[in-house]
């Protein structure tokens, strides 16, 4: 018997109640009534119709793969207990949420909202036919994906920001006094991103700033097959200092909808972390195809259908004399009849049918308006609440000092001095900038890059945050949603990897997945490479950037001067507010504090920023004008390629050198132009020879068909060692100067540094 019979046969059979007004508490005494059991219900029963929808959409190949949400139809009550304003991040089961939230919003269709996406139709009002999805940018339901709680560090940075903003004066989109709720599974519980987010909420409560985040644990017992052990969520959670601990029978409406009002009623009063274990069924099995009869006992099976939370409701509501079963089920009817109806007229909707529409929410791109805020010289009004908190009375355009050592403004910078002083002006003229990470504030950064910006700027704007690179990015992702422009600072390259999905799977694919309704503007600070020479090894001098690269619309900028470091840090922020862009902003840390290109004292490798300079996204930079031969580089490259292209003129190798400057998207038309200017390319490449960037330029001038000669000269495929035999395997300039002479005399058939020099030295 399927779960719509079952439902059918179990209401006939239950006996009513003397009739009570639906107006009135349902059980007498308390605080819950029947109109909102009824509501309940409702939100229970589309949620079921929608799930079953979804299956016979996909067993006639009209529908899409689905997760559905039967046996969870309890976490409506959790939609009960919050307002619509209150922002939401959903696990993949919380369909009655979505329903009872949506219904509440004057405009909003659930059903078919719902059923759009599950036929991937283009007019899905979340995700434009790109995935289904439960968000809703009018019920303030942010859509996530199904990684396995990624979505929880966000959620906690979004619960951190709100209160943030509101003493920073920053406009958000949300009260505030709202409570943030993300609900997640109990295998997931287990996840190291979910661990670590909750300890984050704990940690950061714990140290006084508000933290106002409902996590809701919908408990049905098993993971795909895997089960979990009984009382393993109230174990693992339920005795935490600083987190409240709330249980709930998601079968029982009652129990659920007055728990779910406690536990929201904490969170808003408190402004500190709560923990709501919602137990529930999981009905149908994961998901699709799954034949849960292959890894569960029949006797699991049959104990689940009999807590089946839309039936348990309907018994309530019977029994307590609100409806009768000719009412419930004429209800329960009338709700198939309009989903059946409207599934019927979804399949007929255009489906997304060309590459452009796919991909037009990924990387929005105003070029003209980027360069505006980049350039803009005016500082956004400081109000008095700002002043208070931040004990920064200056109203003029940049600091009053500069923060990092005696550097006079108009004075040549280092790279690590041109950052700071950029990220200065930033803070100064933009009250929606914030600058985080591991040792940033107090210290000022393990290389200084930050020194003196949180005594400057107020530990509101500037500050350290636990060593959790997952919640360092998170805290990036949710101020991103609250209005702020988040520069959160990543120690290493290396210590990225391990958080690599909050890029990739959430920050890279939210535009995507809500069709440009939402997006994370954000710009995130690594400090990367090669070449510190006597410190760290490989965990201080990672190279590799192959994970960063292609992740669509993500920008990758990797600056290896002073005034192209302060340009493009500026540019990048100005995407990022301009066009809710991501981006990576890669730092040669050996360039940090280098003064000198050719010879000791030269200072030649000093620059003077400022801010009218403006580095267009995919732009490069061009060193000289030799006929001979185009060096490629980026980073630690650019002095070395320098340095090189000096040696070579010597033997009469004329060569100009390009600095890439933008790793994603590649300058590929500077690339071109200057290719075809020689005819001959080197490219330098301190990344590895397997998924090092020179892949992708030699590529590009490929597909753009350049028939020149091409040739690289890369680090080796190692990770980097400590001390001197970091040498062997990182590219330097004389094999860069090895490899030109190759190029050359390959293309001419001679040694070029035997041939007479056609110009001076």
């Amino acid at each position: 018997m399927d779960l719509d019979e079952r439902f059918h046969t179990a209401v006939a059979a239950f006996v009513p109640g003397p009739r009570r007004p639906a107006e009135q508490p349902i059980v007498g005494g308390g605080a819950i009534t029947g109109t909102a059991c009824l509501e309940l219900f409702d939100a229970q029963a589309t949620s079921r119709h929608l799930d079953l929808a979804a299956r016979r959409l996909g067993s006639d190949r009209r529908g899409y793969y689905s997760i559905g949400s039967s046996g969870h139809e309890g976490n409506a009550a959790v939609a009960a207990a919050l307002r619509t304003t209150d922002p939401a991040l959903l696990h993949y089961r919380s369909g009655a949420f979505f329903v009872h939230r949506s219904r509440r919003v004057p405009g909003l269709d659930p059903i078919r909202d719902v059923l759009l996406g599950v036929v991937a139709a283009a007019t899905d009002p979340i995700s434009g036919g790109r995935h289904k999805v439960f968000g809703s940018a009018a019920a303030n339901i942010i859509p996530q994906t199904s990684t396995i709680a990624s979505h929880l560090p966000r959620a906690v940075g979004l619960a951190f920001a709100i209160d943030r903003a509101a003493r920073l004066g920053v406009p958000a989109p949300w009260p505030d006094d709202s409570v943030v709720v993300c609900s997640f599974g109990d295998a997931s519980a287990n996840h190291s991103t979910a661990t670590g987010a909750i300890n984050a909420a704990i940690h950061t409560a714990g140290q006084g700033i508000p933290m106002p985040i409902l996590f809701v644990c919908e408990d049905n017992g098993i993971g795909i097959s895997v089960p979990t052990p009984p009382g393993w969520i109230e174990q693992a959670y339920g005795h935490r200092p600083g987190l409240a601990y709330f249980d709930a029978d998601g079968c029982a409406a009652l129990d659920a909808l007055t728990t779910a009002n406690a536990a929201a009623q904490w969170v808003r009063e408190h402004r500190a972390p709560a923990f709501l274990r919602l137990r529930t069924v999981r009905l149908l099995g994961h998901a699709g195809s799954d034949v849960e009869t292959a890894y569960r006992r029949p006797a699991e099976i049959a104990a689940d259908l009999a807590r089946d939370p839309v039936t348990a409701t309907a018994r309530l509501l019977i029994e307590s004399g609100v409806a009768t079963p000719a009412d419930l089920l004429d209800r329960y009817a009338d709700l198939a009849h309009r989903v059946a109806t409207t599934a019927e007229l979804v399949c007929a909707e255009p489906k997304l049918d060309s590459a452009a529409a796919v991909i037009a929410p990924i990387a929005p791109s105003r070029p003209a308006l980027v360069r505006a805020d980049a350039l803009r010289t005016d500082p956004i009004p400081h109000d008095e609440r700002k002043q208070a908190d931040t004990g920064h009375a200056h109203t003029g355009i940049g600091p009053p000092h500069r923060v990092n050592g005696a550097v006079a403004q108009g004075a040549p910078m280092t790279l690590a001095q041109a950052i700071n002083d950029a990220l200065a002006d930033l803070l100064e003229r933009d009250r929606d900038v914030l600058v985080f990470g591991e040792d940033v504030g107090r210290k000022g950064g393990v290389y200084g890059v930050t020194k003196g910006l949180q005594k400057t700027f107020g530990a509101r704007r500037v500050f350290d945050t636990l060593l959790d690179e997952q919640s360092v990015l998170g805290t990036a992702l949710g101020a991103a949603l609250a209005g702020f422009v988040p520069i959160p600072e990543i120690q290493y390259l290396a210590y990225l990897h391990n958080a690599a999905d909050q890029i990739r799977g959430e920050a890279a694919t939210l535009s995507f997945f809500s069709d440009g309704r939402y997006h994370n503007p954000m710009v995130v600070r690594i400090a990367g490479y090669g070449y510190q020479k006597g410190f760290g090894g490989h965990f201080h001098n990672d190279n590799s950037v192959a994970a960063l690269r292609d992740i669509p619309g993500v920008v990758l900028a990797s600056p290896s001067r002073a005034d192209d470091a302060a340009a493009m840090l500026r540019t990048c922020v100005s995407a990022a507010r301009v066009d809710g862009r991501v981006c990576l902003y890669l730092e040669p840390i050996a360039l940090y504090h280098t003064r000198d290109l050719h010879r000791p004292g030269d200072d030649a490798w000093l620059a003077r920023p400022s801010p009218a300079e403006h580095v267009e996204i995919g732009r490069a930079r061009v060193y000289g004008d030799g006929a001979d031969l185009t060096l490629v580089s980026f980073a630690n490259g650019v002095p070395m390629s320098l340095r090189a292209a000096r040696r070579l003129a010597r033997h009469g190798i004329h060569a100009r050198v390009l600095d890439l400057r933008w790793l994603a998207p590649l300058p590929a038309d500077d690339l071109l132009r200057h290719a075809c200017a020689t005819g001959r390319v080197l490219v330098a490449d301190e990344t590895r020879r397997g998924g090092g960037v020179s892949e992708a330029v030699c590529a590009a001038l490929l597909d753009a068909g350049f028939t020149g000669r091409l040739a690289r000269v890369t680090s080796e495929d190692s990770f980097v060692p400590l001390g001197p035999a970091a040498a062997t395997v990182l590219l330097d300039e004389e094999r860069i100067e090895a490899a030109a002479v190759r190029l050359l005399g390959a293309a001419t058939g001679a040694d070029p540094r035997r041939a007479e020099a056609r110009h001076s030295p």
